[in-house]
């Protein structure tokens, strides 16, 4: 199978594009010809080394959307020429190939309603949206909520969520987004770069952190007494809150089955759409990294393996 892979850590020019073995399936496997995976935070990251050593080769990679072309032992629940998508499961990568063998208990079918692109794109980002706002953060209806870097993927995803869930949403982005996040549904929307959110006060029940940085420890000004807030990019650990009086999580993101079909009947209801997506292919690994490293885009990186 072709696949982008690392041989080494470094910079974005690491990655290379090649042959590389196709996987077998085992006991309660199946085997998935890849349509699409998109690319997100973590991977270029790992890239880099800030996940600590790799064994080579390595393939990078998450999610995914495809067709099932072999099944393991005890698999029933899935055929040859399903179409189906996931989250791989925590310790697993391997997404940036032709193929993939994946635990089938992750894995759900694709709703014929929705391309491979966009159940690639939606996979992690939705899986790590409804983890935080819902399962973490417990959002309730008539609620307000910041969330932080409403552009990007994950965000995007969290901005339609929460008002699916019906809370008021503030967030923040750049000025060429504005519109973008409005459209997603903010209420209100901070330019980042000439407004400091922390002015709107204590006005917080919830707040979603998808920055990291600096952003993250402000974030805990605008919380009202007994407000929480998740982070997903600083760290396996949440941050220290500088207040006594409100909560500072870490959503834990566990891959299952149920929570794949959560996101297909999210998107089924129109209650949340597909990120704006820029196609790449396996052979631009590097090129996607680096926009994605740069974090200046907006919606997802999804690879057309297929």
């Amino acid at each position: 199978m072709k696949a982008a892979y690392l041989e080494q850590q470094g910079g974005p020019e690491v990655l290379k594009y090649g042959d590389l073995p196709d996987p077998m399936p085992a006991a309660g496997d199946i085997v998935v010809d890849i349509h699409a995976a998109s690319v997100n935070g973590a991977d270029w990251k790992v890239r880099a080394g800030g996940y600590g050593a790799l064994k080579f080769p390595y393939v990078l990679g998450r999610d995914f959307s495809g067709i099932v072309s072999a099944v393991g032992e005890g698999i029933t629940d899935f055929k040859i020429g399903d179409a189906v998508f996931a989250v791989l499961p925590p310790g697993q990568e391997g997404t940036y190939a032709e193929k993939v063998a994946v635990k089938a208990a992750v894995v759900a079918k694709k709703p014929a309603g929705l391309s491979h692109i966009d159940a690639a794109a939606l996979a992690l980002i939705g899986l790590t949206a409804c983890n935080s706002v819902e399962d973490t953060l417990k959002l309730k209806r008539g609620e307000t909520i910041l969330i932080q870097g409403g552009a990007g993927g994950v965000a995007s995803f969290a901005i339609q969520l929460a008002k699916h869930i019906g809370a008021r949403v503030i967030t923040t982005t750049s000025k060429a987004n504005l519109d973008y996040v409005r459209g997603l549904g903010a209420d209100e929307v901070i330019d980042y770069a000439t407004t400091d959110f922390t002015t709107i006060g204590q006005v917080c029940d919830a707040v979603f952190e998808t920055v990291g940085g600096d952003v993250a420890m402000k974030s805990f000004a605008v919380l009202k007494p007994g407000g929480r807030a998740a982070f997903i990019a600083s760290g396996a650990k949440a941050p220290a809150a500088d207040r006594s009086d409100v909560q500072s999580l870490r959503p834990p993101v566990p891959r299952t089955r149920a929570a794949m079909e959560h996101i297909a009947e999210l998107h089924a209801s129109r209650a949340v759409r597909p990120p704006e997506v820029k196609l790449y292919k396996l052979a631009q690994a590097a090129e996607a990294h680096r926009v994605s490293e740069g974090r200046h885009f907006r919606g997802k990186l999804v690879f057309q393996v297929r």
